[in-house]
């Protein structure tokens, strides 16, 4: 029984663990996948904080960041914000996360018949850097 709850409680820390990787499936919508490429969040000094992904399944489009491990370790007090933008410059489905939240998905956006991008955007304090996946149509 002892070595069972070892086994549990290491198999718990290893999936609990920072760093540690993931998947990535927007709530809701487990046959999601991923469209268009990967954009990156880069600071003035091209240190790069975050990963901006679009994601489309289910009818809908999903914007979603994940923050680095090497700038989380470094800054604190840092927001995330993503949504799915069109080509009217209309944010859907904008979330804000919670004061150093590292992952970060949009609101289902109905925007599957439209020209679309995930935005991105890491601030510290008044200062925010921004990025945008590559356009799908």
């Amino acid at each position: 029984m002892k070595k069972a709850l070892l086994i549990i409680t290491a198999a718990l820390a290893g999936l609990l663990a920072p760093g540690v990787a993931h998947a990535e499936t927007p709530p809701g919508c487990a046959s999601a996948q991923q469209i268009g490429a990967t954009a990156y969040v880069k600071f003035a000094d091209d240190t790069t904080a975050a990963s901006v992904k679009q994601f489309a399944g289910c009818g809908k489009n999903w914007g979603y960041v994940f923050v680095w491990e090497q700038f989380a370790s470094r800054h604190d007090l840092f927001h995330v914000t993503t949504a799915v933008t069109t080509d009217d410059n209309v944010n859907h489905g904008k979330v804000i996360g919670r004061l150093d939240q590292r992952e970060v998905w949009s609101k289902p956006a109905s925007t599957v018949n439209r020209c679309t991008r995930a935005l991105g955007v890491v601030s510290l304090g008044e200062d925010g850097w921004s990025a945008y996946s590559s356009r799908r149509c």
